[in-house]
């Protein structure tokens, strides 16, 4: 039940995210280009696993995106918010298939399960 939860908190996010993007009208473009963007950060496992796993950490949790829609929304920054809601809708797809954040030891160890 823990499981199915996660999957919808993901479409949750989803749909208020593209909602909120739709609603100031911006680009549909933008969003396909870089609706992937956050997964360069697997680049890093390149390195090694403990840092993929770090950097791969940082770029899919909803802290960073979320405070930087605050900030968007404080100096107005139309670019700074749709990358945002780009960001956010990258982590609840990931959320909504399944994907969580990276434990150390494999690309495969994620908090919601093994994929």
């Amino acid at each position: 039940m823990a499981k199915l939860l996660l999957h919808l908190e993901g479409l949750v996010v989803v749909f208020i995210s593209v909602y909120f993007y739709h609603l100031n009208g911006f680009s549909w473009w933008l969003l396909l280009v870089l609706a992937l963007a956050p997964d360069l950060s697997m680049l890093a496992y390149l390195v090694n696993v403990k840092i993929g796993a770090v950097v791969y950490n940082f770029f899919h949790t909803y802290m960073i995106p979320v405070l930087l829609i605050l900030v968007a929304i404080f100096i107005d920054s139309a670019s700074l918010l749709a990358v945002s809601l780009i960001w956010v809708t990258h982590i609840g797809v990931d959320r909504l298939c399944g994907y969580g954040l990276k434990y150390p030891t494999t690309f495969k160890d994620t908090h919601l399960n093994r994929v």
